[in-house]
């Protein structure tokens, strides 16, 4: 890749949080203590599913696999930008910022889907709940989280290829804390119209399918809901579907916020602290999420603490 001055580009800077170089100090404890917090919690609801035999069904099949993704594309982005903080060069290489992109975008895509499988399996348990365990078999799971793997992965790679297969030569300097697509775009000299193109299209594919399979799929409960007839029944079929409701709903306005909107220079910032939530204070808090509104994990997490103590 060549620059203006006929170098070849090896490395990005990554300029971050540049304009709050001051309280450094601050962002490193507050990022480094929200990041252990969530290696502990997905991790934590990881081993916990595993173990416990009262969640393997295929509810925590898919928030087993959720919080596995959670802890992959935060763990792409969040370690070098912790490094950042404590360096004076806060550099990464050109193999490093591909590689970094690549793994956040394939997971974070990957969410996207499980998530949608998710509202699925919501669907069918409790508008058909006599044949839950047949159409919602292992079978079946794993296929649907099979195809929300492919799905990430192959919008990463589309995407990073032809992202990484510019010449750059405007500048090696990222305004970003960590390799995302817009800002890297932003850099080179070469036409990015079919970048933009195939970036539109795929988060736009993305998003509007995805959300469409919530979105149908809670209409469908919500009508089975209305249908009960006592009011405990109501509550303890929609007290399933509120932590996976609130998950969802964070999660795809901080997308959409990130990547549909009109961007501008004065935007950069805002989408600095969109990136921020939805990298990392969103992995941290569904674990939280599903461990408080949950009461089926936190009978399980109850069981682990009598075993314990």
């Amino acid at each position: 890749m060549e620059q203006n001055n006929g170098t070849t580009v090896t490395e990005f800077i990554l300029l971050g949080f540049a304009d709050q170089h001051k309280s450094w100090h601050v962002l490193f404890t507050v990022f480094l203590v929200i990041y252990v917090v969530t290696l502990v919690g997905n991790i934590g609801m990881i081993l916990l599913i595993k173990t416990d035999s009262s969640l393997h069904t295929p509810m925590y099949f898919f928030l087993q696999n959720l919080a596995f993704v959670d802890l992959c594309y935060t763990s792409a982005i969040t370690p070098k930008m912790l490094q950042s903080f404590v360096e004076t060069k806060q550099s990464i290489s050109f193999i490093g910022c591909m590689v970094q992109l690549l793994v956040y975008g394939a997971f974070a895509t990957s969410d996207c889907y499980i998530l949608a499988a998710m509202a699925v399996d919501r669907y069918v348990a409790i508008c058909n709940p006599l044949r839950y365990e047949t159409v919602m078999s292992q079978r079946v799971c794993s296929q649907l989280l099979t195809a929300s793997y492919f799905m990430g992965f192959l919008n990463a790679s589309v995407n990073t290829s032809f992202a990484f297969s510019l010449n750059f030569c405007k500048s090696n300097k990222i305004s970003h804390f960590f390799c995302d697509a817009p800002p890297i775009l932003a850099l080179s000299c070469s036409s990015i119209y079919l970048n933009i193109m195939l970036l539109t299209v795929f988060v736009g594919f993305n998003l509007t399918f995805t959300v469409s399979v919530v979105i149908f799929s809670y209409v469908f409960i919500l009508i089975a809901i209305l249908k009960i007839s006592s009011a405990a029944g109501r509550k303890k079929a929609f007290s399933t579907c509120v932590s996976h409701l609130t998950a969802v709903s964070i999660f795809y306005g901080t997308l959409s916020y990130m990547y549909l909107h009109h961007r501008t220079i004065e935007s950069q910032e805002q989408e600095k602290m969109a990136s921020v939530f939805y990298g990392i204070i969103i992995p941290m808090l569904n674990p939280l999420i599903y461990s408080l509104r949950n009461q089926d994990v936190r009978e399980a997490l109850k069981g682990v603490g009598k075993k314990c103590f």
